[in-house]
């Protein structure tokens, strides 16, 4: 799950805005693909998605954003406000050459959106996977806020802690119940863990307390960006922990976006389901609206 296809590398993207850590695949002989990661993620998410659209003739850069993982940061919470992290993502696309296929993955998502509103940017379509359309499930905004409480309070090392106990206390809370998991969760694959840990203590802290912030306070934007011309996909799980999916469709149908729900997914369709979801945007771009042009 984390060795590069052949296609791919893992280099520096230098742009007008500093320099990014990227993971780069394929030759841009249809098209140019820009993958934003969510909160707490990394360009390391969209990995079994790179071979695929490299074999379709696109060119596909996964990124860490500003404060996440490999890039780095300051440690100054100004630095991530969401303004200017789609100022980074503005750069980023330009860097790469238009036009660009943006997709944005949950947080990412939110940050593409606002990036697309700032206008100007080289965007052939945008794509909202398991993003929704204002701030995230009151009951991820409990558990969000309260990890913005501990960044000010403790180290990175200790907050790891907590969560796994959390995580482990959910799933068996969830096979008590006798729900998703409750025949038993299997392990993550060897390195899984320990590469999610590493993760984890390589983001910047300020970068997760704002962006942190930012899901749990969101304003409904959907109006603004369906009157941007731009052709849009909503993609998603069949459940999803952070937006229901209800709300997904809703968001779409405003949109007048296409949607697509991966079956067999939840939260991140590009790493649970990455075939299916490779499928869905090649169709998106190469079959649809995009490929004709309209919205």
């Amino acid at each position: 799950m984390l060795t590069l296809p052949p296609s791919a590398r893992a280099r520096r993207l230098e742009t007008g805005r500093g320099s990014f850590a990227v993971l780069d695949a394929g030759e841009p002989r249809r098209g140019t693909v820009l993958l934003v990661p969510g909160f707490t993620g990394s360009k390391e998410d969209f990995i079994a998605l790179l071979q695929p659209l490299a074999e379709a003739g696109l060119r596909a850069v996964a990124v860490d954003g500003r404060g996440q993982y490999e890039t780095g940061g300051p440690r100054v919470r100004g630095a991530y406000a969401q303004d200017e992290l789609a100022a980074d993502l503005l750069a980023q696309g330009e860097a790469l050459g238009g036009p660009v296929h943006l997709v944005g993955h949950s947080m990412g998502g939110q940050l593409a959106r606002a990036a697309v509103l700032r206008g100007g940017g080289p965007w052939a379509s945008l794509t909202l996977m398991s993003s929704g359309p204002a701030a995230i499930d009151e009951g991820q905004r409990v558990r969000t806020r309260l990890l913005v409480e501990a960044l000010a309070a403790t180290d990175l090392e200790s907050i790891w802690r907590t969560m796994r106990a959390m995580d482990a206390e959910q799933a068996a809370a969830r096979r008590a119940a006798g729900g998703p998991g409750g025949g038993g969760e299997p392990p993550l694959p060897s390195g899984i863990e320990e590469f999610l840990h590493q993760r984890w203590l390589a983001n910047v802290p300020e970068q997760l307390a704002v962006t942190g912030e930012q899901l749990t306070t969101e304003p409904d934007r959907v109006a603004e960006l369906a009157a941007v011309p731009l052709p849009k996909l909503v993609i998603s799980g069949e459940v999803d922990y952070a937006w229901p999916v209800p709300w997904l469709d809703e968001m779409a149908r405003r949109l007048a976006a296409r949607r697509v729900v991966i079956p067999g997914a939840e939260h991140s369709p590009n790493a649970e389901r990455p075939g299916g979801t490779a499928r869905a945007l090649l169709d998106f771009w190469f079959s649809g609206s995009v490929a004709q042009g309209g919205n």
